[in-house]
């Protein structure tokens, strides 16, 4: 250990003290023997005196000092923050409680002329006992943990269950990032307060799939971002969707969709909702006449719908289809996945609701599943209720990396927004392409809805390669940067044929029926470099 190059004279000696290095200390219990992990050595320079006076800057400590020491910079102190420690915790109490010779070179410390006080040597059996002198709490930021060892149990056994958790524990903390709370289960102190809870005259936990501290957070950002009320979280968007439907369509209801859909939505649709007695129109995104005939035909509770759709990215007239749906009692719902809160906030433009696969950009590294439903409280509520009996929770380490995710989602959208732009321009002038899907181009069938609903165009285009299966797969295996596989909306990029990739059960003439023709290439922009993924994609249609 490197010693001070100030001669000090020595304050105290630390009998049997001895520094180890982290990895000794790695997963020391805090309590117990830890406290006997320092041993051998003798006397230490003190790093309070100098010249042979006591300086009084350094005994001047912050107030909480100890407290706010970590454990991690407890386990790892040198000789000199022993010192530190310990002078901090004389500092926090009157001089009466300080050792008499200790309080003597204190009170000399602020006169320069005058000698440092001799301080008789001061055992310490460890470092934890002198922190938890003061006032027989531990506190690691706001965190205080009152009893880390309850008077009521003595074997190790219960020890390892209970100790430092049972007693005084709180949740609140001065981290930066939110914390994962790793729970299935909240306790009550007694039955009184339990009382208080079921007879909602206070609010806390109860059970893991009811609601965590770490998902509320996540909760909380979305309900910011797109401007509602209430944000239900899931274990991913088919979760959130299919929830959905259940709990808003009763049995025998009815409802409106669009043919352009995540063909898992259309599978629910078509397969599981019937068996409910659930009936379902289905019409063009555009088709404005198709939904008015619909919900003046039946009792439609629900206008479910994408916006950009999938695979096409067409887009539905939000704020209009709300004016036709509302006059009826009709709910909207709009899957905004592909949008993100940042291009599109479909309630502003009078939506109920807002479905996102958390997966795709909001988590945003192609690494959780996560699926949210946003809207105004009541109508989330209903949700929340039949959720909470369905299961389909979203685990609370899923839950911070999409926070995790959410973070950054304003500038990696910003880049796949701008590189999606360039290519898609760039694919629809070349001879090999026959055809470009992407709301800012100028020739979509829906390009004046998307300037006037959108802020940004996404990070998705789909095209047509000019030729067959053959040539289209030929051209995604000359590919260099994008992976094959499924899913969009990550730091990577990601190319896909959706004949293959989601259609290959199906017959090249039944995958027509949906628009699905053989040479369609769904293309995810991730963050890369505009200039990488241009050369990469003009080098690949040079090679078939």
């Amino acid at each position: 250990m490197a010693v001070s190059s100030f001669q000090c004279p020595t304050i105290f000696s630390i009998p049997s003290f001895q520094c180890r290095s982290d990895p000794d200390l790695v997963g020391s219990p805090i309590g117990g023997s830890s406290r006997r992990r320092f041993n051998a050595t003798a006397d230490m320079s003190s790093p309070f005196t100098c010249g042979g006076r006591m300086s009084s800057t350094i005994l001047r400590f912050p107030p909480n000092f100890v407290r706010q020491l970590s454990i991690k910079a407890r386990r790892n102190c040198s000789n000199i923050g022993v010192a530190q420690i310990v002078a901090a915790k004389w500092s926090n109490n009157p001089a009466s409680e300080l050792p008499p010779a200790a309080a003597a070179a204190a009170s000399s410390a602020s006169a320069a002329s005058a000698p440092a006080a001799a301080v008789p040597p001061v055992a310490l059996n460890g470092v934890d006992e002198e922190v938890a002198a003061a006032e027989g709490i531990r506190e690691i930021g706001s965190v205080q943990l009152k009893d880390s060892k309850p008077s009521f149990l003595s074997s190790d056994g219960s020890l390892a269950v209970h100790a430092g958790e049972r007693l005084g524990r709180g949740i609140v903390t001065d981290a930066i990032t939110t914390p994962v709370v790793n729970t299935s289960a909240y306790h009550f102190k007694n039955t009184a307060e339990l009382l208080d809870f079921k007879e909602k005259r206070s609010v806390s936990f109860e059970y893991g799939r009811y609601g965590n501290p770490t998902t509320i957070v996540l909760e909380d950002k979305m309900s910011a971002l797109e401007g509602a009320e209430s944000t239900l979280v899931m274990a991913s968007g088919m979760c959130a969707s299919t929830v959905m439907i259940l709990a808003l369509v009763p049995a025998g209801g009815h409802i409106v969709t669009t043919t352009d859909c995540y063909r898992k939505t259309r599978i629910f649709m078509e397969t599981f909702l019937p068996k409910m007695g659930i009936s379902v129109t289905v019409i063009d995104p555009a088709d404005i006449a198709g939904l008015e005939a619909a919900v003046n035909k039946y009792q439609v509770s629900l206008f479910f719908t994408e916006s950009p759709t999938n695979p096409f990215l067409r887009c539905v007239d939000i704020e209009l289809v709300s004016e036709i749906c509302h006059k009826r009692g009709t709910l909207v719902c709009i899957d905004g996945t592909f949008a993100t809160p940042l291009n599109q906030k479909a309630l502003a433009f009078g939506a109920d609701l807002v479905v996102h696969s958390l997966t795709k950009y909001i988590g945003g590294h192609n690494d959780v599943l996560g699926g949210c439903i946003c809207g105004p409280l009541k109508v989330v509520s209903e949700i929340r209720n039949l959720h909470h009996v369905l299961g389909g929770t979203l685990n609370p380490n899923a839950a911070y990396l999409i926070i995790r995710g959410l973070k950054t989602m304003h500038l990696r959208v910003q880049q796949q927004n701008s590189t999606a732009s360039r290519m898609a321009e760039i694919l629809e002038a070349h001879p090999k392409v026959s055809h470009v899907y992407y709301p800012g181009l100028a020739n979509h069938p829906e390009h004046h809805i998307a300037k006037r609903q959108m802020t940004g165009f996404g990070g998705v285009v789909s095209f047509e390669i000019d030729g067959d299966i053959e040539r289209t797969i030929k051209f995604v295996d000359s590919l260099k940067i994008p992976y094959i596989a499924p899913s969009f909306g990550g730091c990577e990029s990601i190319v896909d044929q959706p004949a293959i990739m989601s259609y290959w059960d199906l017959a090249p003439e039944e995958r027509l029926k949906y628009g699905i023709k053989d040479n369609l290439v769904r293309f995810s922009f991730g963050v890369e470099d505009v200039e990488d993924v241009k050369a990469d994609v003009l080098q690949a249609l040079e090679a078939i």
